[in-house]
């Protein structure tokens, strides 16, 4: 047995929770503090087939990072953080906070373009294990295309190292052979543990302009949000929606509560400046707006510290659903939460079904999200199993809808071990089967993350 495996009652249970709500307490937690410490204790679990699953700050909402068979590995310790600034990447730790990795960028004047709702709890090891998102993604997609190179370390023990690669012709072998990299990718830890990340960096841009624009209804909004993906005279790198009961809660969080107080949604969008076109990009939208009737308290949020309040009142939302859904853990219930999309064009219709839906199982969630990739999240608070079990059935009804709609089960959250029972939904058996042959020749003996997934 590694002197790295920690079997204390207390130490366990530090871990046996993240934020899906489940609890799950491992049968053993490894802290590793060093690449050469992951390897000791996988080379450990692979003798004695034990199980492994690694996590970060464990801020899944799908149960991918924790575990009640074999052991917990915690990488939150191998942190560093080094930004090359004339190379454009930066290279860190798989438990470096993702927010540390943008502020470190930003500090040599460079972007770190994925921004997940969660990144300063969140690590890039778990970023990188989902594929994470977040509202950026409608301008730069999801971390997948910013990750340049990782250091994996395979359920044996190995090291492998692997690099994308940027050829814009290559004919060689099979699709899925041809980045490797991307086998790790969105793999929720199944197939190895990232030791170390290379990622891609951008400039700065030179300003950002962020809008809050209310609405007398949904139909309103939801049109605005398709015409400004669709408009030449702006160009959003994000577009965020909130509903009647999320806007409540943002509105709440912000120092202006009354702001729009006759409005019933808001639509959050920004765009990336240059230097001297401010007050066109402002005339765009603003036109933009009034063309689809929005209220007239359109607000401007401009510099650091108003952007950081414009987010802080949107992210107020998951904020105070997870509390929520916190207070009736002990009683069996939690804090639901979809990540299901459709194309953008048809958001107003999966919107409206999965209201209906709702309803029907007596069911009012709060629903925001990435509207500009017909991406929102439904959130539900279930106080008892009774109500978790009535919210998963009108989640799989809704999930009908969505893939009938040419959407998806998952959009950015993973699938863990919540949402496993849906991916025959979307997927063929073929497909499956084809990612459980990937599994077996990575982790023959299936030790890495049981449950995820597969």
């Amino acid at each position: 047995m590694s002197s790295l495996l920690v079997t204390d009652d207390e130490i366990r249970r530090a871990y046996e929770t993240d934020a899906s709500g489940l609890y799950l307490c491992p049968s053993a937690v490894a802290r590793p503090s060093s690449i050469a410490e992951v390897v000791d204790v996988l080379r450990t679990a692979a003798s004695a087939r034990m199980p492994v699953t690694a996590a970060g700050a464990q801020t899944s909402t799908t149960g991918a990072s924790i575990c009640d068979d074999g052991v917990l590995l915690s990488v939150c310790a191998l942190s560093s953080i080094d930004v090359d600034a004339e190379a454009r990447v930066v290279r860190a730790g798989p438990g470096a906070r993702v927010a540390d990795i943008k502020r470190a960028a930003a500090s040599d004047g460079l972007l770190f373009a994925c921004d997940p709702t969660s990144e300063e709890e969140c690590t890039i090891g778990g970023a990188i294990a989902c594929n994470a998102s977040g509202a950026r993604s409608l301008k730069y997609g999801p971390i997948r295309g910013h990750v340049r190179a990782l250091r994996v370390a395979l359920a044996d023990g190995s090291l492998i190292d692997v690099r994308r690669s940027y050829l814009e012709k290559n004919t060689v072998g099979y699709a899925l052979a041809q980045n490797p990299i991307d086998w790790f990718v969105g793999s929720e830890g199944t197939l190895g543990v990232v030791v170390e990340t290379e990622l891609q960096l951008l400039p700065l841009p030179a300003s950002v302009i962020g809008m809050a624009v209310p609405f007398a209804n949904e139909t309103a909004a939801l049109a605005f949000v398709i015409a400004a993906r669709e408009a030449t005279s702006v160009n959003a790198r994000c577009i965020e929606y909130f509903d009647g009961l999320a806007f409540e809660l943002a509105r709440g969080a912000d120092d202006q509560p009354k702001w729009a107080s006759s409005a019933t949604t808001f639509v959050y969008v920004e765009q990336e400046a240059c230097d001297g076109d401010r007050d066109l990009l402002l005339d765009g939208w603003l036109a933009l707006a009034e063309l689809y009737e929005a209220h007239g308290d359109v607000r401007v949020f401009e510099g650091e510290t108003e952007l950081r309040r414009a987010r802080n009142m949107r992210h107020a939302v998951p904020a105070t659903m997870n509390e929520r859904g916190a207070r009736w853990r002990r009683e069996g219930g939690r804090k639901i939460s979809t990540d299901w999309a459709v194309p953008y064009r048809r958001l107003g219709e999966a919107i409206a079904s999965a209201r209906r839906i709702a309803s029907k199982h007596g069911l009012e969630p709060v629903l925001y999200g990435h509207a500009g990739n017909g991406h929102p999240h439904q959130n539900f608070i279930a106080r008892d199993q009774s109500e978790v079990r009535a919210v998963e059935s009108a989640v799989e009804e809704t999930l009908r809808i969505v893939l009938s709609l040419g959407g998806t089960v998952a959009a950015e959250h993973g699938i863990g071990k919540l949402k496993r029972k849906w991916l025959p939904l979307q997927m063929s058996e073929l497909q499956i089967a084809v990612m459980r042959a990937v599994k077996r020749e990575l982790d023959p003996h299936g030790i890495l993350a049981p449950g995820n997934i597969l």
